[in-house]
């Protein structure tokens, strides 16, 4: 049996901690840990597998795989607490929009400027798609 490899240092004393999934081959353009470390902070600012994966080089499926491996339980959980964060992070992003609006500057014909503001709706109705699934169970669990 492997030894347990050491905790992740850029995340080390944060709630993403995490034992980095042990490669079962080295490769410069794989799964590193630093690169693990690295999704998972991606994942904590987007909120999105598939945007963090690209953020990293990596694709989304790849990811999934490296959560299903045999030691990536570690990994698995960090990831949960990082993905929560990231949509939190979204939704409070939508929130923010929705109440304070956005400033739209429009350069017309003949020089002409529009400048128009208010909420920006379609970020506020992706956010409410987002969250539309777990209201629902809440509602009908009464």
């Amino acid at each position: 049996m492997e030894p347990t490899p050491p905790p992740a240092q850029l995340l080390a004393g944060t709630c993403l901690a995490f034992h980095p999934v042990p490669q079962q081959r080295r490769r410069a353009d794989g799964w590193t840990p630093i690169m693990q470390q690295c999704f998972i902070r991606a994942l904590e600012a987007m909120g999105s597998v598939g945007q963090a994966a690209r953020a990293v080089g990596m694709g989304r499926r790849s990811a999934y795989r490296l959560r299903d491996r045999p030691g990536a339980e570690s990994f698995a959980q960090a990831w949960d607490r990082a993905i929560s964060m990231g949509r939190m992070r979204q939704f409070d992003y939508a929130m923010d929009r929705a109440i304070n609006g956005i400033t739209t500057v429009r350069v017309l014909r003949g020089g002409a400027v529009d400048v128009t503001g208010g909420p920006d709706m379609d970020i506020v109705h992706s956010a409410l798609r987002e969250d539309a699934a777990p209201l629902k169970a809440t509602k009908d669990s009464f």
